[in-house]
């Protein structure tokens, strides 16, 4: 198969859907690999270093796209990149379908075979593909939030440890899963005081008997989410269900009770956000505020720090793209229903339920992969 990557165009993002070690694996394999002059560049990637892996340069983002019968990529296509998309293209990376209608609409037009990183899901329930980033993303929220809790960034000038003789910054986090526990962990390494919520009992069993009493874990609902907010310096949202939009459990009108000044860092923006005052923003003007309140809601958060990201990421994915590349989509989904979880979209149909059901579309499940696995 031709394997295609390209260089992201979306606002300040510099990671690259393959490392020259990924090209180097599929080109053993037997594929083809066309890489988009300086497409790793931003991860610290050569162009040379991708010729040595035995990747073929091209020019042209278009002439890379057209190439291609498997499109690795990071971050959803935007539109200048929609005029690519045809029925027999495989796009694998993060789609994120539920916070863009317009996205969806474009891949169900071409008929394009849509293949997500964030909802191909393993037997036990494991996201092995958002796991890496949720990661990165959880770390980098308290990174963030700790800066932007600084005055100079609009922050109200406080330390997120605080001083003997000083009060720590108040942490809370929503949602206790990868995102929330990475980000619970470097607020409790950074000395915080942390509070963190969720649904799951036992995951916050776990958490208790991790950190004891240098945390407080709480069973999240309406009400102790507001008492919570209303303590918080710094607040982040880390809720997730898979492929649908994120549960909005910040309500606008909690923010009157907040601190003024205090931050929200919400990471679960790319499934549009946990707070009804989310809106995405870039690395190059990443905060705002309402009511007082200010919010950091960058959508791709991980690019920050996009050599990690890119080696994390795609550790991960070349597992299952050699798969997809060596049988074709439809073989790799009936042998492995990790991969045919994956599919949101297939023939011009809406194959993902939860961004089915988001958008009031009839589910079909594409039957050259529902026959072979059903």
């Amino acid at each position: 198969m031709n394997i295609g990557c390209v260089k992201e165009i979306k606002n300040n993002e510099f990671r690259v859907g393959l490392t020259p070690d990924n090209a180097a694996s599929y080109v053993r394999e037997g594929h083809r690999v066309y890489i988009e002059r300086d497409a790793g560049t931003g991860s610290g990637f050569s162009d040379e270093e991708y010729q040595r892996a035995g990747a073929e340069i091209i020019p042209s983002a278009e002439e890379v796209w057209k190439k291609s019968g498997l499109m690795i990529k990071v971050k959803e296509p935007l539109k200048e990149e929609y005029a690519y998309f045809r029925e027999d293209l495989i796009l694998y990376t993060y789609l994120h379908l539920a916070a863009d209608k317009a996205l969806l609409d474009a891949m169900l037009a071409s008929g394009i075979k849509g293949a997500a990183y964030e909802t191909l899901q393993e037997s036990g329930g494991a996201l092995p593909l958002l796991a890496p980033m949720s990661q990165i993303a959880g770390r980098l929220s308290i990174q963030e939030g700790a800066k932007y809790l600084e005055k100079p960034f609009g922050g109200p000038g406080i330390l997120l440890s605080g001083v003997p003789g000083t009060p720590k910054a108040r942490v809370v986090i929503l949602g206790a899963g990868t995102v929330g526990s990475n980000a619970c962990k470097i607020a409790a390494g950074m000395g915080a005081d942390v509070t963190i919520l969720d649904l799951n009992l036992e995951r916050l069993a776990e958490l208790d008997e991790l950190y004891g009493s240098r945390i407080q874990t709480l069973y999240s609902s309406p009400g102790i989410i507001q008492d919570a907010l209303a303590q918080a310096d710094l607040v982040i949202g880390a809720v997730l269900i898979p492929g649908a939009s994120a549960p909005k459990l910040i309500r606008r009108e909690y923010l009157k009770r907040m601190k003024k000044g205090s931050l929200i860092v919400d990471v679960a923006v790319d499934q549009g956000g946990c707070a009804e005052t989310t809106r995405v923003t870039y690395h190059d003007n990443p905060t705002y505020t309402v009511d007082g309140i200010n919010h950091y809601c960058v959508g791709n958060m991980p690019g920050a720090v996009a050599r990690t990201s890119t080696i994390a990421l795609t550790n991960a994915t070349i597992r299952y793209g050699l798969q997809i590349a060596g049988k074709g989509l439809e073989r790799a989904a009936a042998e492995n229903p990790a991969i045919y979880s994956s599919v949101n979209t297939y023939g011009g149909n809406c194959t993902c339920k939860n961004v089915c059901d988001g958008f009031s579309l009839e589910y079909r499940a594409p039957q050259k992969l529902l026959g072979a696995v059903a």
